[in-house]
Parts: structure tokens; sequence; C-alpha cells
């Protein structure tokens, strides 16, 4: 039942339970407050001075014992004047039971008053009682003289009453609370919950139109606003994922639509040849078919590296330790091959990092092909050496080629981007966002600046140590 209610109205029914739950206790505890203080009122009242009434009592009484002669029969003593008015109920009571009660209902003893009749003078009892009329009053016994007890009494009907009516006039203000508590409830809720409300249309707008423009204005430093500000940070993000997953989709198209054309043109040509009856002749047979391989390779290389760029975050292997070293002398190793005249200088220290090997060396060949395709020849004597160097965690791929000039640089590692000396040579412009991606996934930074003397200084740096790191205990 609960999990079907509204937010507003949990929060009202929380609110209202919790006010008016806060006034039934202490409307409870006013009543037992206000009751204990009648009650130490009544106390008051019967713990006075008793001497007075000791005095009158006794000459009212015979001497004889309490209530078996009436006043005066059997003495030679005056009849004593009539009860006082204000005289409060009391009575004495000897140790055998008998009674001579004024100015009020005898009360009822009980053995603990009769016991009271040996104890030591001045020793009291306070208890409720009930006189011979059933009316519940409040007694207080004490030992006046060995033999002989003291009992007076207050009623409790006008406490009873009191109480009675405090708790009626409790219960009325507890119901007015509880009507308070539920228009404050409303009230909290509504005011509490209107940034929600906000936040819940904002939502509800961006699934119904996929408006990722969408903001929430953000007031204060609470948690609504921190709500809002996130969802403003998260819609943020979505836009610019989409806006980037858009750019990459057209770059994509418009750098496939380039060797896609080149591909139809050139087996259209093929077709022809063949239809027309005209063969083509070996070497423009043989030269046509290595261009159809290279255009085809081109494409695979630029779809594989789409997909290696689609690929989230966290989409990769696990990350091991491995040796960073050995994966800079494998990527040498493979780009030897295609550096044709170009030399490789390698200096590798150890140095172990947590990554994964493919997409790393993968980053570091495409830094060496960059290194190996820019360099130029300063001399006859040959085309300027790659240096490669690994010291300390930061590798270093120095060239000798052109440079990229300085407005350019901060661009180098965007998807699809091209320095405009590198236009016209093979590539999709996507090898250094490669590079970004796969050093950025391993925890490490990468830059791109021109060296001194010429050519380019690309830098990778990766956290870890020179020693491998100690196995942790088995099982």
């Amino acid at each position: 039942m609960n999990a079907r209610r509204s937010l507003r109205s949990r929060l009202t029914l929380l609110v209202a339970a919790a006010v008016a739950l806060a006034i039934a206790v202490c409307a409870v505890l006013c009543w037992f407050v206000v009751r204990s203080e009648l009650l130490r009122q009544v106390e008051r009242s019967l713990s006075g001075q008793k001497g007075p009434v000791l005095d009158w009592i006794e000459a009212y009484c015979p001497a004889g014992a309490p209530g078996r002669a009436g006043p005066g029969e059997g003495s030679d003593r005056r009849p004593p004047p009539r009860v006082p008015p204000r005289l409060p109920p009391v009575q004495l009571v000897h140790a055998d039971g008998g009674r001579c009660p004024v100015g009020g209902s005898p009360i009822r003893v009980t053995p603990a008053d009769l016991a009271l009749t040996g104890a030591p003078p001045g020793t009291r009892l306070l208890r409720d009682g009930v006189s011979d009329d059933g009316e519940e009053v409040r007694v207080m016994t004490r030992n006046v003289r060995p033999g002989v007890v003291l009992m007076e009494s207050r009623s409790l009907e006008e406490t009873r009453s009191t109480l009675t009516a405090l708790a009626g006039i409790l219960a009325g203000v507890t119901a007015l609370g509880v009507l308070g508590a539920v228009s404050a409830g409303l009230f909290v809720s509504r005011t509490a919950l209107r940034p929600v409300g906000r936040l819940t249309e904002a939502v509800e707008h961006v699934a119904r139109t996929e408006d990722l423009d969408t903001r929430i204005p953000v007031e204060g430093t609470d948690e609504i606003a921190r709500l809002g500000a996130s969802f403003n940070a998260m819609t943020g993000a979505l836009a610019g994922s989409r806006e980037r997953q858009r750019r990459l989709i057209a770059d994509a198209g418009h750098e496939l639509r380039t060797p896609l054309t080149s591909l139809r043109t050139n087996i259209d040509l093929l077709l022809r040849s063949e239809n027309a009856g005209r063969p083509l002749g070996p070497e423009p047979r043989r030269r046509l078919l290595a261009n159809l391989k290279a255009q085809f390779e081109e494409m695979s290389t630029l779809v594989g590296d789409l997909l290696q760029l689609s690929r989230a975050e966290d989409e990769h292997e696990p990350h091991v330790e491995l040796a960073f070293h050995d994966v800079v002398e494998a990527a040498v190793r493979r780009a030897r091959p295609r550096a044709l005249d170009v030399p490789i200088e390698v200096e590798a220290h150890p140095w172990y990092v947590r990554g994964d090997q493919a997409a790393l060396e993968r980053a570091v060949v495409n830094l060496l092909d960059n290194a190996v395709k820019f360099s130029a020849k300063p001399s006859a004597e040959g085309p300027g050496p790659v240096r490669v160097r690994l010291r300390h965690g930061e590798l270093t791929v120095t060239d000798r080629g052109p440079g990229i000039p300085d407005e350019e640089l901060p661009y180098v590692f965007d998807r699809f981007w091209r320095s405009s000396s590198a236009r016209s040579m093979p590539g999709s412009g996507l090898g250094l966002a490669i590079v970004a991606k796969a050093v950025r996934d391993a925890g490490g930074e990468v830059a791109l600046e021109n060296a001194e003397g010429g050519g380019t200084l690309a830098r990778v740096r990766l956290p870890g140590s020179p020693t491998p790191a100690a196995p942790g205990p088995e099982g």
C-alpha cells in the first residue's frame, strides 16, 4: 500500500504523524504533571500542623475507647462545643479498631493503620482510602500516642473531576493539533518538493523530447540543489557525448567516402574493360589490383580505428601489471619493417605499469608510425633517426620531421584532425586520438611538442615503478 503512495502523500503522512505524536505525548505528559501536582497539593494539606485539630478531637472524644461512648457520656467533663464548620474529616482510631470520626464520613481502617498504633509517636502513613460512603479519599495516618492514631482525609472527587475535564480539553487540543499537523504536512511537502517537482518535469521533458539542452535553475547548496546540479551535469555530458557521436559518424562518413569512391571507380574500370572485350594488360591489371588492395587495407585500418575509439571507457581488457619496456621494444619490432630506411634508436629502462598491453603497444606503434612518416631527409646521407627513450616512466619519441605549427598543437589528439602539412600523406587522422585514449585508460598523460632543432617530440607518462610489485599472498 505504501509503495503505491506518491512521495508528497508519504511526506505529508510522515510530517502529520510526527507532529500528532508529539502533541499527543505532550498532552499525556501534561496530564500526568497536573495530576502529580494536584496530588502533591492534597498531600501538603494533609501534612500541615495538626496541633489544634488534635486538641479539639481529643476534647470531643471521651477518654475511653473511641467510638464506644458518645461525647461526654460517663464523664464529668462538660460536653465540648459542636464541630467547627471548617474542620477537615478526621478520626481517632484505637488499637482495637474503635473509631471516633469528626467532620465527615468515617474512613475505613486498614490493617496498615492499626499496625501504626504500635509504632513510635510521629510515624506517618500516606495512602489512598475509601470512606464508609464509598468516596475515594487520600488518607494521612500518624501515631499521636501509644495505642492511638489520628487519621485525616481529603476527598479526591474534585481532583478526579479536574483531571477528567483536563483530559477532555487535552483530547480536543490533540484533535486540533492533528488537523494542524495535516495542514502543516501538506504545506511542508508542497514547499519541500517544489524543486523535486521541477526536476521531475525536466526529466519527463527530456525523456519525451530528448532535448538534452534542458537545464534546471539551481538555488542554494542543499541536497535538492546538488541533485539539480548533478542533473544539469548529466544532461550536459549526454549532450556532449551525443555531439561527439554525431561528429564521429559525420567524420567517419567523410573519411570513408574517398576510399569508397576510389574503390568503385577502379572496380567499374575493371568491369567495363572486361565487358567491352578489351581486358587490361598484365601490368595495368596488376597495378589496379594492387591499388584495390591498398584501398581495402586503408578502409580496414580506418574501420578498426573507429571501433577502437567507439569503445566506452570501461570496455577494455582487465588491467594487469606489465613490463612497459617490453611493450616498447615489441612496438619497435613491429614498426621497423614499415620504417624502410628510417633508423629507429631505442633506449628502454625497466618500468612496470598496470594497463592493457595490446592497447599500449598499439599506442606506441602509432607514435612510431607518425615519427617515421614525418621524418625528413636533412642531408643526402639519408633520413634522420627516430629516437625512442624510456626513462623513469616517461617515454619520448623524437623525429626529425618538419614539426607542427604552434597554433595546431592543441588539436593534434582530436579525432580526424590532420596537420596541413600531412593532408597529402596517407592516414585517417585517428592515430593520435587512439594514443590519447590508451594512455588515458592506463591513468597516464600524453603530450606532443616541437623538438629543439626541428621535428616533433611525443611524451607519454605512465604511473608505475622500476621494479615489479611484490606478489600477493596465495589464496
